[in-house]
């Protein structure tokens, strides 16, 4: 396989990632999933969130791509290795920056604070029902978001915390 077909299956499956993360969190994690995602959406103390579990249930998935992609397919043990490229991204993306698991930094401008500032306006919601800002890595304009989520409180769709500023 050559090189650039390793780094195209590498970008697409970063950008496939970001895709399918949206629409699970959208659909799983604010669906039927919301169970083990509840506990990321309301305050604690605890160093892990039964959220964490998604992360073990997608690596696993993640691990066999890679066991199989080794005897059978190039490709494959290069879509694991994208999907797990994004697995970093979003670790420390999300889970470092945004919510402050590893460090503590608050950005003061550019494209780090736009996704601070969406994924705290993903969390202005109680409850499961609406919200914005499904994504990880890609943030639309905070003040696009503001004005959705104030559209679903006046709809009634969604609960807003005060704090929103919606």
């Amino acid at each position: 396989m050559s090189a650039l077909a390793i780094i195209g299956i590498i970008t697409a499956s970063v950008i496939g990632m970001e895709l399918f993360a949206w629409w699970a969190h959208k659909y799983i994690m604010h669906g039927w999933g919301w169970g083990w995602h509840r506990d990321h959406h309301e305050p604690h103390d605890n160093m892990l969130e039964k959220n964490d579990m998604f992360a073990v249930v997608f690596g696993t998935a993640v691990f066999f791509m890679f066991l199989i992609g080794f005897y059978l397919s190039d490709a494959l043990w290069w879509t694991a290795f994208g999907i797990t490229v994004y697995g970093l991204i979003y670790t420390l993306v999300h889970d470092g920056l945004v919510h402050q698991r590893f460090w503590k930094y608050v950005p003061k401008r550019g494209y780090a604070k736009r996704l601070v500032q969406a994924h705290k306006l993903h969390h202005a919601t109680v409850g499961r029902e609406g919200g914005v800002s499904f994504g990880f890595v890609f943030a639309r304009d905070p003040a696009k978001l503001k004005a959705e989520l104030k559209a679903q409180r006046d709809a009634g769709i969604a609960v807003v915390r005060d704090s929103a500023g919606t």
